[in-house]
Order: C-alpha cells, then sequence, then structure tokens
C-alpha cells in the first residue's frame, strides 16, 4: 500500500455568477466530483445564473423566471461547489492568493477567475447625476430585480419611458408594447440604430411605430419626480416626456474595479492573453464582458484591430468552453478538448422582436455612389411594406450587411457574412427568398451551417437531437444547448422538428 498522501484539491475561486461563470462551472463540475478541483463561486445577486438576454420577456410576463434560469445553487452545493449568493467581493489580495468579502470573510485561491460581467450606465441627468441608487420609478432591465419592477410598472398600467436607442432599448420597448403596455422610447438622431443602419433605421422606425412603440428623438436632459417618483423626462427645449417608469438603456461597461483594485493591466476591460489568463499573472483568467483579449506581441494580428469586449453571451459562452476544458485537460493529464482561443467575429446584431425583423454586421456606412475599387454597395427600400437591405461587398465578398423586414434574406446574409463568401452576381436574387415563391423554392441550409449563434451549435446537431427523440424546443435546448441565449432561432429548431416529424409522417 502506498503511504503516499493523496494531493489537495486545487481552490478554484470565480467571482461573478452570471451566464458565462455558468457555463464554465458546468464545465469544473466532474472535477469537483472527482475530488480535483474545490470550487467555490461567487454572485453578487441573490440569484443563481440566468440568461440575461430573455431578462425583457420576464418583464412583461411572456417568459417565467424559471425558464431562464441557468444553474441551481442546491444542486452545486448537494455537489460540494461551495454558492455564496448575495456576496460582494471587497477586494483580492494577491499577495496572499486571498478574495476579501465586504462581510470580512476571506477565501484563499489556487486560480481565480473573474467574471464580473458589465455594469449598466447611468446617464449624468439632473435628478440622476450618474449616481445609484436610482429613485423611485427608475430601473435598468438587466437583472430578475429590474424585471421585477418593470413588472409591476405594466400591471399598474404606467406609461414606460424607455431611454436609449440601441438594441436593448428597442427590444425591451417592443417587448412592453406587443404585450399591450404603454411605450415611448426616447432615442437621438433622426430614428433608433441609425448609427449601425443608416437609412434603414427610418424603415426600421416606421415598424416600431405600428407596433405601438412611440418615438420621441431628442437629448435629455434630466427626470421629473412626484411624490418622490419618477413622473417624466425632460428634453432640451423644455418638453417633457410623461410617464409612470424609466428603463435605462444607455449601454454597458465592462467591471474592471477588482482588477483595478489589485493592480491588474486593464483597457476597457481586464487585459488578458489568448489563453484568457490577465496579463503578467499565472494564476488569474477573467471571461466575458470584463475580459479584453489583447495580448503583449506587437505584432499579433489578432490583436491589431478593436479588442474592446463585444458584450455578446455568444463569445462569453465560447470563451467559458475553452477555459474549462483548459483547466480540465491540465488538471487531469488528459488532452485539450480545444486549441487555441475562439476567433474574434465582427458583432452581428440581430433584433430578437415579434414582427419587427431586423440584423446588421460589419461595413454599413459605405456610399452606394462612392468610386472605389473592388467596392460594391446595392441597396434596395420599400418603406410602405417596411423593407429595406442593404449589402456592402469588397471584391464580390460580403463585408456589411443591413436588413430590416426580410428575415430569411437577413438569415442568408448572415451566413454569407461569417463564411466570407462572395455574393451572387444578381444581388436581387437574394431579396426573393422572402417572396412566397422564394421561400418555398429556397435551398435548405446545411448540417455545417450555424443555427444558433450564442451557443455555436449547428443545425446537423439540433437534426441529430431531434433524430433521437428530440421532439420540443425545450428539449433540444436541454441536450444541445441551441436557443438557451437570445432565443432568436427558436423558430428555426421548431423548423427541423417539424421537417423530422412531416418526413416520417409521409415516409
Amino acid at each position: 500500500m502506498s503511504d503516499a498522501a493523496p494531493s489537495a484539491p486545487e481552490r478554484i475561486v470565480v467571482v461573478g455568477f452570471g451566464p458565462v461563470a455558468g457555463r464554465l462551472v458546468e464545465h469544473l463540475e466532474p472535477l469537483v466530483a472527482a475530488g480535483t478541483v474545490a470550487l467555490t463561486v461567487i454572485g453578487q445577486e441573490q440569484d443563481a445564473a440566468y440568461n440575461r438576454v430573455l431578462v425583457a420577456d420576464v418583464a412583461v410576463g411572456r417568459t417565467p423566471e424559471a425558464a431562464i434560469r441557468l444553474a441551481d445553487a442546491a444542486a452545486l452545493r448537494a455537489i460540494g461547489i461551495d454558492v455564496l449568493l448575495g456576496a460582494r467581493v471587497a477586494r483580492v489580495d494577491r499577495p496572499f492568493r486571498r478574495v476579501l468579502l465586504d462581510d470580512d470573510r476571506a477565501i484563499g485561491y489556487d486560480r481565480l477567475v473573474l467574471a464580473t460581467g458589465s455594469r449598466p450606465l447611468v446617464p449624468q441627468l439632473d435628478g440622476l447625476d450618474g449616481e445609484l441608487p436610482l429613485p423611485q420609478g427608475v430601473s435598468f432591465l438587466r437583472d430578475l430585480r429590474d424585471a421585477r419592477a418593470v413588472s409591476a410598472a405594466l400591471a399598474s398600467q404606467r406609461r414606460i419611458v424607455v431611454l436609449g436607442g440601441g438594441i436593448l432599448g428597442i427590444e425591451a420597448a417592443l417587448a412592453a408594447a406587443e404585450e399591450g403596455g404603454r411605450v415611448t422610447l426616447v432615442h437621438n438622431g433622426r430614428a433608433p440604430m441609425e448609427r449601425f443602419m443608416g437609412d434603414g433605421a427610418r424603415v426600421l422606425a416606421t415598424a416600431l411605430a405600428r407596433a405601438g412603440v412611440t418615438l420621441v428623438a431628442g437629448t435629455s436632459t434630466g427626470i421629473r419626480q412626484t411624490e418622490g417618483r419618477f413622473s417624466g423626462l425632460t428634453l432640451e427645449g423644455g418638453t417633457v416626456v410623461e410617464g409612470g417608469a424609466l428603463v435605462l438603456a444607455c449601454g454597458v461597461r465592462p467591471r474592471t474595479e477588482l482588477a483595478d483594485g489589485c493592480d491588474l493591466n486593464t483597457a476597457a476591460g481586464i487585459l488578458v492573453d489568448h489563453e484568457l489568463r490577465a496579463l503578467d499573472t499565472r494564476d488569474i483568467w477573467a471571461i466575458g464582458d470584463c475580459a479584453e483579449v489583447r495580448c503583449w506581441d506587437g505584432s499579433c494580428a489578432a490583436c491589431a484591430g478593436v479588442t474592446t469586449p463585444q458584450g455578446l453571451i455568444g463569445p462569453g459562452w465560447q470563451q467559458a468552453d475553452q477555459l474549462g476544458l483548459a483547466f480540465a485537460a491540465e488538471l487531469t493529464g488528459m488532452p485539450p478538448g480545444v486549441t487555441g482561443a475562439p476567433d474574434r467575429r465582427d458583432a452581428v446584431l440581430v433584433l430578437k422582436a415579434r414582427g419587427v425583423d431586423a440584423v446588421t454586421a460589419g461595413e454599413v456606412d459605405a456610399d452606394p455612389w462612392a468610386v472605389e475599387p473592388g467596392l460594391a454597395v446595392a441597396v434596395w427600400t420599400d418603406p410602405g411594406h417596411g423593407r429595406y437591405a442593404k449589402m456592402i461587398t469588397r471584391d464580390g465578398v460580403l463585408t456589411g450587411l443591413v436588413c430590416v423586414g426580410m428575415p430569411r434574406t437577413g438569415a442568408e446574409l448572415v451566413l454569407l457574412f461569417e463564411r466570407g463568401s462572395e455574393l451572387p452576381a444578381d444581388r436581387s436574387s437574394l431579396l426573393r427568398l422572402d417572396s412566397i415563391e422564394g421561400a418555398a423554392a429556397a435551398m435548405p441550409r446545411g448540417p455545417d451551417a450555424t443555427l444558433c449563434r450564442c451557443a455555436g451549435v449547428t443545425r446537423g446537431t439540433v437534426q441529430e437531437s431531434v433524430a433521437t427523440g428530440c421532439a420540443s424546443v425545450k428539449d433540444v435546448s436541454a441536450d444541445t444547448r441551441a436557443g438557451t441565449g437570445c432565443g432568436g432561432c427558436h423558430d428555426d429548431i421548431r423548423a427541423v422538428i417539424e421537417q423530422h416529424f412531416a418526413v416520417a409522417v409521409t415516409s
């Protein structure tokens, strides 16, 4: 019998318990069960990981809170994971490898993973002054507590004012309007999303108005309160947009406070190398919205362009997968499941709403009349029917797109954009995908095409899941993770299910 004492488990502490941290924990669960890892997860909220992308759906009652939960704290504790909820980290003591909580607890670590995410921006307005806590009746739409506040405003039939014309603001306004709420969306410029969509934003604005959202263009200067509660938003010139609740959707910023406090390298986010390790450290990593991949190698092509965190759940999940598999390989001696970091892709912004379809990606501000070698810009617009498409190519390869009110065309353009494919010589052929004849004749995408962008799941993987017995979106999501992100692929998953069983019936 060997007298060698068993090695102590590796102490891994994860700060943050959002959806990206939740994904990492999934990878570490088998290591905890095997006694290889002693894992502590620290979440500032009272709730374990859930899908923040669908918080607006919860707010309007379209989706129950239980449906967006990604982790069960009780189940994790049962297998030996120390889950601390409602806990706040005061600082990181790097010399002694400790995480210090604001209640004076100290938790030692061998490996520390910062998954602190991002925080919503508070605009500088009279009555707000960029400070927390927010006045009564003012909230973000970032967490479940915010969702409950908006839900209460809808139930009391108060008009909801949404400040911010980006994707989050538009989706919040549409979700509330679709459920019968009275909503005003306040934005800068001629139309919401104008910076990303150009003239397509004006077509989108028409679609928003038809969906029941009141649009107000202007620069906000302050808020009004009546008896201590929000009652109106003041604009330049003295106009007041009245309402009973204000939702702030003015952007987010990576949370780097803990990193700054312990002298880690930061820029827009916490600077990490391509292994997601904080620069100039051996025992700290960062993933998700707080992590900015930018190595010290000045000749690195991947770090030469924009490196700021994208703020999207898909890339965060890819980072969690990368780090979880790397930890498992290192601690068990098994070969790694993946090699290298995922490629950074240009963000594809997709508006997720019932009856309002819009997508944009890449360079979108190219002038159709510009004379530039290799550049070609095709624009098609039909404002009366709420349709707009813009395709930008360089040497025939799609480098930018805007598509409003044409879901099939938009989906095909995104596929071509992500593959770096050339467009057909007759660009108008793509527009026919949204006609009745074109939809019927459209070729189905192959099994290698990405169906769920958030989780990186292919159509073939979903088809295999359905073929083995998964007969609902919920079943497929549990089996493959497809559809667990923004939910924008649910219709595609249903189409695969329906196609499978239609073939089964007729064969």
